[in-house]
């Protein structure tokens, strides 16, 4: 296949994977999916040995069992269900099989849980690019958006949020922060992503000292640590 072949059939697959997440919540929906797309060339670029092709159709295909995810309140794994379903979505687009197996297995990995770990460097890009769009500005407004979706406040106290189930009240913006997305640095898997993922995260750190400050919060060992 070359690259115009494959150019075409990317995009033919591109539309069909906007509809598809058509009606996927702000925070996963397609345009999260493009933020992701253009994350992942841009590693890619600074990875050697990494295979364009193939991050970008995990990139593109990562997200696919959103949906279904969210419609069930967590209790899937949106990337083993995705991984599952690559090989029937692109039955029709002429991708090489050994390609689309590629793709299936970065997406199979990109959440990194349990054992899923990714054991390709197209994977590790894949999850890396995922992550960032979880930090800095764009990450802020995502926490808020699926914040609002779950009904809660505004804003919230360390131990309240902490000591809160998710899909509740308390589950704030905030609370995703101290439960997960301060943590996301540390775990990114490529150089290029941890230096991004760094200077996203100290501009996610100011923003929610702010907001704490100026909701008259005092900061507790959990928010200092």
């Amino acid at each position: 296949m070359d690259n115009a072949d494959f150019e075409i059939k990317f995009s033919t697959l591109r539309r069909r994977v906007q509809a598809h997440l058509d009606a996927a919540p702000g925070c996963h929906d397609f345009d999260h999916t493009l933020r992701v797309l253009r994350n992942a060339e841009t590693l890619a670029a600074d990875t050697p040995g990494a295979d364009l092709r193939v991050v970008r159709l995990a990139a593109l295909l990562h997200d696919l069992a959103r949906p279904e995810e969210i419609r069930l309140r967590g209790k899937a794994c949106h990337a083993r269900l995705g991984a599952a379903m690559i090989p029937e979505f692109v039955a029709d687009c002429g991708f090489p099989p050994e390609l689309v197996a590629a793709v299936a297995e970065a997406v199979r990995t990109h959440r990194y849980r349990d054992d899923a770990r990714p054991r390709t460097v197209e994977g590790a890009i894949v999850y890396d690019a995922d992550k960032l769009d979880s930090l800095g500005a764009v990450g802020i407004g995502r926490a808020f958006l699926f914040a609002g979706r779950a009904g809660a406040r505004l804003h919230n106290s360390a131990q309240e949020a902490l000591s809160s189930p998710p899909y509740s009240r308390e589950d704030t913006a905030y609370r995703e922060y101290l439960v997960k997305l301060r943590k996301l640095p540390a775990a990114m898997l490529t150089d290029s992503g941890r230096a991004t993922a760094a200077a996203r995260a100290a501009f996610m750190d100011e923003f929610f000292r702010r907001l704490h400050q100026e909701c008259g919060q005092t900061p507790s060992s959990e928010e200092e640590a």
